[in-house]
């Protein structure tokens, strides 16, 4: 018998809400905790109540979460219908390259500026981040900022008409390449073995582009909670989110582990592995 998982709307009370306005485009970002900065952003189809949980996870741990409002509904569980809407309208939207491989999303130059303002805000050695899903591999993009030190790529699923393809333009994934190597820096990844939307061709990509710092976690797809939210049982229809919807926050499970694992890596890269 797994843990009930979070069912109800999230109010998101214990966030503050804040309008950034950054390369004269402005978004809503909930910020809270203290400590140095780490970007959270959502999976399709929104900031889920269990997009806002792991954000909480990263906020005890000593960090301030900064969590962009990109699509969907905040807090709003994961629905069928209303998930296929914001599923759809987010794949024509100019601000994502959903089916293009080898282009960076636009929206990756929003969020390097906001990597860049939360450092100034909070201080610290630098800026850690998380992609899930659509925005899984926006955490790499990222590293073109500077204040960026700690990135996490989980079911990095654009494009997503090709399952070996990368959703960075080549030459921003050099430049990637080559600062991992001369800062000695390396990227987490996360996938569930069967994930129909992000396959072991997508691994084995970021593994040849950048060797040994793309250090990848593939996990069994028995450790996917069984009974996730209506959108993800019925339109993802596979396991897929490793640290949301089909986490198991039981002591031993492989998803938790996966989290403590990322929070311990936030905690090396910008906490001085306190």
């Amino acid at each position: 018998m797994h843990a009930t998982p979070p069912l109800s709307d999230d109010a998101l009370e214990d966030f503050s809400p804040r309008e950034v306005t950054l390369d004269g485009v402005t978004r809503r970002v909930h910020v809270a905790g203290r400590g140095p900065a780490v970007i959270v952003m959502t999976e399709m189809p929104g900031i889920s109540p269990h997009v806002a949980r792991f954000a909480r996870w990263v906020r005890e741990a000593g960090f301030t979460v900064w969590m962009p409002s990109l699509f969907g509904r905040d807090g709003a569980v994961p629905q069928v219908e209303e998930g296929i809407a914001v599923f759809r309208r987010a794949c024509v939207s100019a601000e994502f390259r959903a089916l293009a491989a080898n282009q960076s999303s636009p929206v990756t130059q929003w969020l390097r500026a906001l990597a860049r303002f939360a450092h100034g805000e909070c201080g610290g050695p630098g800026v850690g981040a998380i992609g899930m899903c659509f925005t899984g591999n926006f955490a790499l993009t990222m590293m073109l900022e500077p204040a960026m030190l700690a990135p996490v790529l989980s079911q990095p699923s654009l494009p997503m008409n090709d399952p070996a393809g990368l959703e960075i333009a080549p030459d921003e994934l050099a430049a990637v390449a080559e600062r991992l190597r001369r800062e000695d820096l390396s990227v987490l990844a996360y996938r569930f073995e069967g994930d129909k939307h992000c396959r072991a061709e997508r691994f084995a990509a970021y593994q040849a582009a950048l060797g040994d710092r793309f250090v990848a976690r593939v996990l069994p797809d028995s450790a996917a909670h069984p009974n996730p939210p209506p959108f993800f049982a019925q339109v993802v229809a596979s396991p897929h989110s490793v640290v949301t919807a089909h986490l198991i926050d039981e002591a031993g499970q492989p998803t938790r582990a996966a989290r403590d694992e990322i929070l311990g890596f936030f905690r090396q890269r910008l906490a001085g592995g306190a």
